[in-house]
């Protein structure tokens, strides 16, 4: 059997039996505190992320041929420019 198992059916059996063999009597069901809780603010942020453009262009590249002989095949392999924000544009 499972390690995990067995120590938790023991831990279930240990509380069962001591569960069993205690007599409660609740004289104060006591109360929850009262709490007064006022609407906060969250921060106004300014998040100024990269431009991302993607685009495609025609290569020729070299790839394998089914036989195992490379060929060039002219595909399309991506084209990326990123323009990050200057400091100077608040």
């Amino acid at each position: 059997m499972n390690c995990r198992i067995l120590t938790t059916i023991l831990f279930a059996g240990l509380v069962a039996i001591g569960l069993a063999g205690c007599e409660v009597d609740v004289e104060d069901p006591g109360e929850a505190p009262s709490v007064d809780v006022e609407p906060g603010e969250a921060p106004e942020v300014d998040v100024r992320g990269p431009d991302v453009d993607v685009e495609s262009e025609r290569r020729r590249v070299t790839v394998p041929d089914v036989d195992i002989e490379t060929q060039e095949k002219e595909v399309n392999v991506p084209d990326v420019s990123v323009d990050f924000p200057d400091d100077e544009d608040n």
